[in-house]
């Protein structure tokens, strides 16, 4: 008999009770490496095997088919697949292989990341990492790849949804890292300031023994954020921050600490010439449309200053104090003042 043949005979066989489980387990395990190697005959193979009662096995079969480089043609083929595979398999057994499927769930991003279709993969990463928690206070490695996606599909309501669990168990530091980082980004998107403030307070003050990027870029967003949310910032760090992140972080930010030191005297021209001269490099850190957001904020801060010094002040007079063009303007952004 094939060894494939006789492989997923075994499959159907030994699915069934917690022991045998463990037997195919066993057996899988001592074939992953002449899997891998007949790859490219896998695919026909899971037709024969039932998800939902198989999950071991066909895990163990459609990880070994996903490996090497993959088209978008063979993208499109693949992704249906996996996607159908993560709604149908048992929690029980997907556990017993965790590496295996969290590799497949991060095939399934990058696939649909080369499609250019980020929102394919976003219902069923949500599911993968509800199945792979042990609790709902565990932070998976899927976790900031879902964020991921969410980010790339604009999903940011979907995102929201799994920020508000309590997280006390994580796998990996980076894990949490990303999850803070893409988090805050998501919450930025949604206007939720202060939550966003939060997560991304988390990334910049968490232990760490090396200045990393992801802490860089979480800094540049958390004193966007700050300004946007309280109108100002300091550059002190809590006590608890590491103290490479207190001695170096502001040192890899100078554009956004100036900007946010621009901020503090209230002199909306100086604001926007410093915001033209940085433009480029604003721009290529993704950030420009958060510093614009940081102007606005300037505008409507000295607006609240004004009605609160005088009860009765015209449109005209707001736009010609504030530096505004048009009565126009000046009505347009205590308008979005009321709103907020």
């Amino acid at each position: 008999m094939d060894p494939l043949e006789a492989l997923v005979a075994q499959i159907q066989g030994l699915s069934s009770s917690p022991g045998d489980l463990t037997r195919l387990h066993t057996v899988l395990k001592q074939a992953d490496d002449s899997l891998r190697s007949e790859s490219t005959r896998l695919a026909p193979i899971l037709t024969q095997l039932d998800p939902s009662i198989h999950s071991l096995g066909f895990l163990y079969i459609l990880e070994a088919s996903m490996t090497g480089p993959v088209t978008k043609t063979q993208a499109e083929v693949v992704v249906p697949i996996v996607t159908r595979f993560i709604g149908a398999c048992s929690t029980e057994q997907i556990r017993l292989a965790p590496d295996k499927f969290l590799s497949v769930c991060k095939r399934l991003k990058d696939q649909v990341m080369l499609l250019e279709a980020p929102i394919r993969g976003v219902a069923p990463l949500f599911n993968a990492l509800r199945k792979l928690q042990a609790s709902a206070e565990h932070l998976t490695p899927l976790h900031s790849e879902f964020l991921l996606l969410c980010l790339l599909a604009k999903c940011y309501k979907t995102g929201l949804s799994i920020l508000d669990d309590d997280v006390f168990e994580v796998d990996q530091p980076r894990d949490l890292f990303l999850y803070c980082y893409y988090g805050g980004m998501i919450c930025i998107g949604q206007k939720r300031f202060q939550k966003a403030l939060d997560l991304l307070h988390n990334v910049v003050t968490a232990p760490m023994s090396t200045i990393n990027a992801i802490a860089v870029e979480a800094y540049k967003k958390y004193i966007l954020v700050s300004l946007i949310r309280h109108g100002q910032f300091s550059t002190s760090l809590p006590k608890y921050s590491s103290s490479t992140a207190q001695r170096n972080l502001k040192n890899f930010c100078q554009p956004y600490v100036e900007l946010a030191n621009s901020y503090g005297t209230g002199k909306i021209a100086e604001l926007e010439a410093y915001v033209k001269a940085n433009a480029e490099k604003f721009e290529s850190d993704n950030n420009l449309g958060l510093v614009k957001q940081v102007v606005s904020s300037m505008y409507k801060r000295n607006i609240q200053r004004l009605t609160q010094t005088y009860l009765t002040l015209s449109l005209q007079d707001i736009a010609n104090t504030v530096q505004l063009n048009s009565p126009k303007e000046a009505e347009m952004h205590v308008l979005q003042m009321v709103v907020l």
